[in-house]
């Protein structure tokens, strides 16, 4: 279980990360989102001791962690770094290597994980061949392959196609299957809330959100309407509390409301006659929030 308390980290008059506090169980996902120098990466180099806080601590199973253990870790940082002129092979047994394991324990893993991530070339490839996307794919399985207790991967999905990410999803959750504690950073909101037990999101380095998606999501009032009905948009626009309505790419109505409370006298002003195929009252998307927080005025 992974542990921060009250972690502050400040560079002369600037605070890149501000008494933050979260825990991560044992086969639990966590995702840490924010835009551009949020602290995300500083919260990370923090964790990892490549900087020392100003204040507060990290814990690793109740215990500081010890040299020791960072052989349980498994670190993808934002800024990639393979060597181009190694082979696929030696690039993964090295790493591994660097992460305590024997070269004739990672040897029989590796073509098992490069069908994993379909990376698509030979083993004896040089790094330099591979494209930007399976250079990538090969530095997860760097990452991955000694099966670490604690996975922390900043951006993992950017610059993956939707296929890959969908490996990429899968690898990090058979890891959580096997007990892993995971810590990832995303720009991307579909990849947070389909892969998180819980997330934090960062703005000028304090922590503003904290919880299971669903709960934070349900924080912000159920103020989504879609639905489909013969009424036009230009009657229920007329109804109290509409901030806005629009038509979705598939033809829906999509009411943005005030509050969640105008959302009964809608639905019997659309279901008057009786039955329709489709109303949906929801709480805004994690993306709408995303921006809604990211927009607000830090005082």
């Amino acid at each position: 279980m992974l542990e921060v308390k009250q972690l502050k980290k400040s560079f002369g008059d600037l605070i890149a990360v501000d008494q933050l506090d979260f825990t991560i169980k044992k086969g639990e996902i966590m995702g840490i989102i924010g835009q551009n120098g949020s602290g995300k990466t500083t919260t990370f180099r923090l964790i990892l001791d490549l900087l020392q806080p100003d204040t507060g601590t990290v814990l690793w199973n109740g215990k500081p962690f010890r040299k020791k253990e960072y052989d349980s870790v498994g670190y993808l940082p934002e800024e990639r770094g393979l060597y181009p002129k190694v082979s696929i092979e030696d690039q993964i047994v090295y790493f591994a290597q660097l992460r305590g394991k024997k070269k004739k324990e990672i040897i029989p893993l590796i073509d098992e994980w490069m069908e994993k991530f379909q990376v698509k070339g030979k083993r004896t490839d040089k790094v330099k061949t591979l494209s930007k996307g399976n250079q990538q794919k090969v530095q997860l399985i760097c990452t991955l392959i000694h099966e670490p207790e604690l996975i922390i991967l900043d951006e993992p999905f950017s610059g993956l196609d939707p296929v890959n990410a969908g490996l990429l999803e899968l690898g990090i959750k058979e890891a959580k299957e096997k007990g892993a504690s995971i810590i990832f950073s995303s720009h991307n909101m579909n990849n947070v809330e389909e892969i998180c037990d819980s997330l934090i999101m960062l703005r000028d380095g304090e922590m503003i959100l904290k919880g299971s998606v669903q709960s934070i999501r349900e924080q912000f009032g159920r103020t989504k309407i879609f639905l489909e009905t013969p009424i036009t948009a230009e009657v229920i626009k007329q109804m109290p509390g509409i901030l806005s309505i629009r038509k979705t790419i598939d033809g829906l109505l999509e009411l943005t409301l005030e509050d969640e409370k105008y959302g009964k006298a809608i639905f019997d002003l659309v279901t008057k006659d009786g039955y329709i195929q489709t109303f949906s009252q929801q709480p805004p998307t994690l993306e709408e929030i995303f921006k809604r927080k990211a927009g607000e005025i830090h005082a």
